[in-house]
């Protein structure tokens, strides 16, 4: 589409909206820029929406303002020199690491730089971990193509990395509920659910080359016998996975450390460097990184680092998702993952589900919720009851009060609501992967391959290693093993036999094997995410003390000095009795 046309279109849409006096639009390469002011965020989204609805916008840069926004931080980055590099990679999330993983296979210098004081802190650890099909996406964007292609590969990648992953199967579910917004007729809904809709899920199946089929109420109450009795029909993809996404990001950043590629944690990009119309590297708030190739993988911030660049060609706008996760005791509710269909459906939300983690809980969500902090990851109570008002149609009998933890994930979409993965069209060798919410773990080791072959069509020199190791060997899971393994293990490392997590049965060796890991673990929360101490019933309460007793002395620190995760969230301020005593009075 000309460019004209595309902005005779903008028009129009501002027109129809009422923003045409507020608002104006620019129009370059299917991009499009917008600058004015609105009267609130909620009208901002809007905005952005309806603009990257529209045939022929490929990106939608939202520079409005309205009250309250807030104004850009500018941090000072450090003018001494790091280090060289070939390529920088911003963000170590899932994606991030797996392009990470994937060009340590080259001779290449690779630096990943992330601001956390750990791997996939951000969308990566807050998600369900399920590893989608593609089913539930749009037809014909690059976010389902990537979702089929990922999910296919998912088998073989988690083996080679010794990470958990289950293909656990998923009924899609229609009951009445499904229709109750729509006060359907129960007829109308019977043949609607139980054999119109059930088709056309099976039609697109068969377009991208996925097995599912059919399941009568029959066969779904005899596989899932704490389901309600209202089902109509459903359908089955047995090819529904799930993962742990942060153990899983966790053994791709520590696999490419193996195969030579440095991440450096705790460490904020606060510029990128372009001279003469190329990329020279990025500024830190450590020093800079001289690098011809940048690739922009920061999650919920990649739009702001696209602008350091002066290459933004999209903007993010954050969308929350809360998730409740249940004890153990109520695994046997479910033997599948379970997802209820809902009429109208929520634009860009494929509905979540009831699944059990590859770690055996119960886990239900996420929701959805558009949020103006980039940051918020907060639960309300009003969430929590949303969760199970819409998941408890599926399982009426499950006991609520079973809940032991709650958290959110935040979802970094952009107005067109597709993955942007793409060269910059204003500054060569900055590479955008952006935009990757739902289903980017899924997706993650197709978007790596598509980032190469991106590369390598930019001019990049990839010569492969002949020494590239693509397995991973995971340190023993201690809950795991035969009593013969683990006394074999406890025979030549005592520490393997101390208990210190007992609700998830996690022994003092394997907490110091983290702490010693390629990628080593150095807060609480970094042992929690390695090891699932802290992480059962009792949330931590009997174990982290311990546990930080053993970070403190593996690391030869004061145990004032542990922090949970972040710097400065430090739990202990100093002995009690010296406390108690006015020793320390401040």
């Amino acid at each position: 589409m000309s460019g004209r046309r595309l902005l005779r279109g903008v028009t129009r849409r501002l027109h129809r909206g009422g923003w045409n006096t507020a608002v104006k639009a620019e129009v370059s390469g299917g991009v499009v820029t917008l600058e004015g002011e609105v009267s609130s965020y909620h009208e901002y989204v809007s905005l952005g929406t309806a603009i990257g609805r529209l045939s022929g916008v490929r990106g939608v840069v939202n520079r409005v303002t309205y009250p309250g926004r807030p104004e850009p931080e500018h941090r000072r980055g450090e003018q001494r020199r790091l280090r060289t590099a070939d390529v920088v990679i911003v963000g170590a999330g899932v994606v991030g690491c797996c392009i990470a993983r994937q060009l340590s296979r080259y001779h290449l210098e690779v630096v990943v730089v992330e601001k956390e004081t750990d791997v996939a802190c951000g969308t990566s650890k807050a998600n369900n971990g399920m590893v989608h099909t593609g089913i539930g996406e749009k037809m014909g964007t690059l976010k389902q193509r990537l979702c089929v292609e990922g999910h296919r590969q998912f088998d073989r990648l988690c083996r080679e990395l010794q990470v958990p992953y289950r293909q656990q199967g998923m009924y899609i579910v229609l009951t009445p509920q499904s229709f109750a917004s729509l006060a359907v007729p129960t007829a109308l809904a019977q043949a609607v659910g139980g054999r119109l809709i059930p088709s056309m899920i099976l039609r697109r199946a068969k377009k991208l080359g996925l097995p599912m089929r059919r399941a009568d109420w029959r066969e779904v109450l005899e596989a899932e016998p704490h389901l309600t009795r209202d089902v109509l029909s459903a359908v089955y993809a047995p090819t529904y996975g799930v993962t742990c996404p942060y153990r899983f990001t966790i053994a791709l950043a520590e696999n490419a450390v193996a195969n030579g590629v440095q991440v450096m944690l705790g460490t904020e990009v606060v510029d990128v460097l372009v001279e003469d119309g190329r990329v020279a590297g990025v500024q830190t708030d450590r020093g800079t990184i001289a690098a011809p190739w940048v690739i922009n993988a920061a999650g919920l911030y990649a739009d702001v680092i696209a602008d350091m660049a002066g290459a933004r060609e999209y903007t993010i706008h954050p969308k929350k998702g809360a998730i409740l996760l249940f004890d153990k005791e109520t695994s046997h509710y479910v033997r599948h993952h379970l997802s209820l269909l809902r009429f109208p459906r929520t634009e860009h939300y494929k509905g979540g589900g009831i699944m059990l983690t590859v770690d055996g809980n119960l886990q239900w969500g996420p929701t959805i919720t558009e949020i103006q902090d980039r940051d918020d990851r907060s639960v309300t109570r009003e969430e929590i009851d949303a969760v199970f008002e819409h998941y408890q149609a599926l399982l009426p009998g499950f006991p609520r009060q079973a809940v032991i933890a709650y958290f959110s994930g935040l979802r970094a979409a952009t107005f067109t609501e597709d993955f942007v993965i793409k060269p910059a069209d204003a500054v060569r060798g900055f590479i955008h992967v952006a935009g990757i919410q739902s289903p980017g773990l899924a997706a993650a080791p197709a978007i790596s391959d598509l980032v190469i072959d991106i590369l390598r069509r930019q001019g990049m020199d990839l010569r492969p290693k002949s020494h590239f190791q693509p397995r991973r060997q995971s340190p023993p899971v201690i809950r795991e093993l035969s009593d013969e393994e683990r006394a074999q293990h406890i025979a030549r490392n005592p520490r393997y036999g101390r208990i210190v997590c007992r609700c998830e049965e996690v022994s003092e060796g394997e907490i110091v094997d983290a702490v010693h890991s390629p990628l080593p673990a150095c807060t609480l929360d970094a042992v929690k995410r390695r090891t699932r101490a802290g992480m059962g019933r009792c949330q931590g309460a009997f174990c982290l003390p311990r546990v930080a007793r053993i970070l403190a002395r593996e690391r030869d620190r004061a145990l004032e000095d542990i922090e949970k995760d972040r710097p400065g969230s430090r739990l202990f301020v100093g002995p009690a009795k010296c406390l108690l005593e006015g020793e320390h009075e401040d």
